[in-house]
C-alpha cells in the first residue's frame, strides 16, 4: 500500500487524518481507493470526466505526476503520494 499525505483542506473528508494508506498499482488506482474509502474527496480530486482536477497537484515521491505518466504512473509498495491543492487568489489592490 502507498501512503497518501492529505492536505489540511481535505482532512475533514478523511476524518481529520494527515495521511492514509491506499492500495493500487498506479496513481489513479490509489486515488480511486482513497475516494472509495472517503467519498467526500471525489469532487475535490476529480472532475466530471474522471480526470484529476486541474487545481490539484499530486506528487509521487516528490515528483509531479503530471511530468511522469499522470494517473497511469506506477506506484510501488511504500511509495508516498502527496496531494497539494494549487493556491490562488489574494486581495485585489485598488
Amino acid at each position: 500500500m502507498a501512503t497518501v499525505k492529505i492536505p489540511p483542506v481535505l482532512r475533514p473528508s478523511v476524518g481529520g487524518e494527515k495521511e492514509v494508506a491506499a492500495g493500487g498499482g498506479d496513481v489513479g488506482e490509489v486515488l480511486r481507493a482513497l475516494v472509495d474509502a472517503h467519498p467526500g474527496t471525489e469532487s475535490q480530486l476529480f472532475g466530471n470526466g474522471g480526470e484529476l482536477n486541474r487545481y490539484v497537484n499530486v506528487y509521487l515521491n516528490d515528483e509531479d505526476v503530471r511530468v511522469l505518466q499522470g494517473l497511469d504512473t506506477p506506484v510501488g509498495e511504500g511509495d508516498t503520494l502527496v496531494i497539494l491543492p494549487a493556491m490562488a487568489g489574494g486581495a485585489h489592490r485598488q
